[in-house]
């Protein structure tokens, strides 16, 4: 089987296929279907809501711990009622000095069985986005989640147990040092920018995450459940890949 058969197969995966269809040239197609996506608009982070206001600063020991400690740590958490209910805490998982960052909500059933996030239909799909953009899971990838124990019966984080897990994902931030997030859905894309906003009015737009790019798109369970959503989906991906490249290159530009 060779590459284009390859991709195909993954693309028929996920369910998109022939829309999502790579050719050999994928920088050119991804720049086309990037310009036929919603206009790219920057956004300046802004203040946090009253809602959002209510999660903690990171303390100053998690601040200053290395990867080992944080991992240690994040094992040993019981800072929320999270922690009564779970098998494994799901840390995050893939390259510590990744350019990409994808954050999703919290763990599910297989997720905290295995204690790794994205192992089960939603993670089979969130690698086949990936290798349709040329990447993948632990080469310059790195994925975390809002929380680190699974909400019971995989509902969404209350308030206080995302706000008891922030300084841990901040901390992976600040040590991973990527050059863009992508936010997997609502919950993280809420989380990580400290403000309320339906996700349609989230995508397509550079936002700011402490300073590092970030770019918003549905999560991969919910593509399962919503099929036609996954052509918008693509338009996040190459939006990303194309915001990425614009990246790298002032960057080389400075040096």
């Amino acid at each position: 089987m060779n590459d284009s058969q390859r991709r195909e197969e993954m693309l028929r995966e996920m369910g998109i296929s022939p829309i999502w269809r790579l050719r050999d040239a994928p920088a050119a197609e991804v720049e086309a279907h990037a310009s036929a996506a919603p206009a790219a608009r920057t956004l300046n982070a802004e203040e946090p809501s009253p809602q959002t206001a209510r999660v903690a600063a990171p303390s100053t020991e998690v601040a200053a711990m290395d990867w080992d400690s944080l991992k240690s740590c994040v094992a040993d958490c019981t800072a929320c009622g999270l922690h009564k209910g779970r098998n494994k805490t799901v840390f995050g998982v893939g390259d510590e000095r990744a350019n990409w960052l994808f954050v999703g909500e919290g763990p599910g059933a297989d997720e905290d069985a295995q204690g790794e996030p994205f192992v089960g239909q939603a993670g089979k799909l969130l690698d086949n986005m990936l290798a349709a953009i040329k990447l993948k899971r632990d080469a310059n990838v790195y994925i975390a989640n809002i929380v680190k124990c699974r909400p019971p019966g995989n509902r969404n984080p209350q308030p206080d147990e995302a706000a008891a897990c922030s300084p841990y994902l901040k901390r992976q931030i600040e040590l991973i040092r990527p050059k863009l997030i992508v936010a997997l859905g609502k919950v993280a894309a809420v989380n990580l920018l400290g403000r309320d906003a339906s996700i349609s009015s989230l995508r397509g737009i550079v936002h700011d995450c402490g300073g590092i790019p970030l770019i918003v798109t549905y999560h991969p369970a919910y593509l399962l459940r919503t099929l036609p959503d996954k052509a918008k989906a693509w338009e996040d991906l190459c939006f990303a890949v194309t915001t990425m490249q614009g990246l790298q290159s002032m960057q080389a530009a400075a040096n």
